[in-house]
């Protein structure tokens, strides 16, 4: 067998494993899967909200789980674990389940798709975006997208940071397909929050830069009114002095006068 067809065979068989995860374990709250391949066997690390439901009594619950899937997907020597789930908001899995249960419910899509985002952001994702596709209003099928905050779309940040799930529900009017992608804000490397810092900063620096020179303007501008009203009193009191001097010169030359006739 070729690389490609072992790999494609590999990721078939890990979709399969998928459906059938999360139809087995609905009620425990799946929330994804991992599988590894060692040489020892086949190891499979189980996400759930509540790994009691997946464990069983005495482990019980795990083993038999454990020998259906060797059986169903031939797995040698399956080591299956289980991993609790601290914030089932932020797992893309889970909440493109509970959209589906929602709709299934009778719920309108669009009042899902919203509760979800609130949700979703209120937990602290960076982004969120939802795709709903089918026939959701009339016999014409279309899809509707809701997002908010920031998801990236290529690069080696979206391989980072993005996570996504897709889901499917059968309604009365047909299948509704579901897809989810979640931006996580602690999956960022460190360097790009230090580039963000060094903006703040540079950003802060200007306004300071900007902010100083208005005001030496208005404590100069001050100095200068002050310095026009002073000027303009002691011209005003000068005028007077000299208008008074003027005065008493023409009184006392008019008396002269009298006097000598």
């Amino acid at each position: 067998m070729s690389a490609i067809k072992n790999v494609m065979k590999n990721n078939f068989r890990n979709m399969e494993l998928d459906e059938y995860l999360r139809s087995s374990l609905s009620e425990a709250g799946y929330g994804g899967a991992e599988v590894q391949k060692t040489p020892i066997g086949t190891k499979i690390t189980l996400f759930v909200i509540r790994p009691g439901l997946v464990i069983g009594r005495k482990g019980s619950g795990i083993r038999d789980l454990t020998s259906r899937l060797e059986q169903q997907f031939n797995l040698e020597n399956a080591q299956v674990s289980v991993t609790e789930v601290t914030k089932p908001e932020l797992n893309p899995h889970i909440m493109a389940n509970r959209i589906a249960q929602l709709i299934e419910r009778g719920t309108a899509f669009r009042r899902a798709s919203l509760w979800t985002i609130n949700t979703i952001m209120g937990a602290g994702a960076m982004g969120v975006e939802i795709t709903i596709s089918g026939k959701l209003r009339g016999e014409r099928a279309h899809f509707e997208k809701h997002s908010a905050g920031i998801i990236p779309k290529s690069g080696k940040i979206a391989d980072e940071v993005v996570r996504n799930s897709t889901n499917s529900i059968l309604t009365k009017m047909g299948l509704v397909g579901i897809k989810l992608k979640i931006s996580l804000r602690e999956e960022i490397h460190h360097d790009f929050d230090l580039m963000l810092e060094k903006e703040t900063k540079n950003e802060n620096e200007i306004e300071n830069k900007d902010i100083q020179p208005e005001s030496d303007i208005k404590t100069e501008s001050v100095q200068s009114d002050s310095d026009i009203k002073t000027e303009s009193v002691q011209s005003d009191s000068d005028i007077k002095t000299e208008s008074k001097d003027i005065i008493n010169s023409e009184v006392k030359e008019i008396a002269v006068n009298k006097s000598e006739t």
